[in-house]
Formats: structure tokens, C-alpha cells, sequence
């Protein structure tokens, strides 16, 4: 393990997206139920706008109404897993929600 901060997992890279602008996909397969990382920090500090802050994981991934990953609340943010085996190649997704996904 490395103890630099890396932004992306391994598996995954930035690059243009079919569905919208910049978008997330994997360089090698990735098995169900992959926890790929943090999406959002909760910070309440006087430095941000908002609570969360957010990473290059969740920046950069696009909506899908079928998608292929899930946020899991955590007690210091969010955490993306893949719903189903990614194969190299494959747009990661969510499905967006305008509603609190830890209900």
C-alpha cells in the first residue's frame, strides 16, 4: 500500500464519457461489490460551503437509471460498490437521487 494520497483507485481512470462530459471507467475488470472508495468526505468546518466534500470519485461519475455502482453511507462520508462486475472498458454509474441515500 502506498502511502501517498492517490485520487483514483487503480482500477479506475477519467476520460470522456458517451452519457456526459467526463465520466469514470474502469482500466481492468472489477468484481461485484467492489468498495472503490470515498466519494464524500463529511467535513463542518468554516473553510467549506457545504458539508461535504467532494472527491474525484464523486465528481466525476455520471447517472444512470440502470447503473452499475451504489453510494454506502459511512460515519465520514460516502463510499462507491460496484453492484455487479465492471469489465475493462465500462462506464461506472450511479443512480443519482435527490434525496438523503443513507433512508
Amino acid at each position: 500500500m502506498s502511502k501517498y494520497y492517490r485520487p483514483l483507485p487503480d482500477n479506475v481512470t477519467i476520460k470522456k464519457s458517451g452519457i456526459e462530459g467526463l465520466g469514470l471507467f474502469a482500466v481492468k475488470n472489477i468484481p461485484k461489490g467492489t468498495n472503490l472508495g470515498i466519494t464524500h468526505r463529511s467535513e463542518m468546518n468554516k473553510n467549506f460551503n457545504e458539508e461535504y466534500i467532494r472527491t474525484p470519485l464523486g465528481g466525476f461519475i455520471n447517472h444512470d437509471e440502470s447503473p452499475n455502482c451504489k453510494l454506502m453511507s459511512k460515519n465520514y462520508g460516502y463510499e462507491l460498490y460496484t453492484l455487479n462486475d465492471i469489465t475493462e472498458g465500462e462506464e461506472l454509474t450511479l443512480k443519482y437521487r435527490m434525496y438523503d441515500p443513507t433512508n
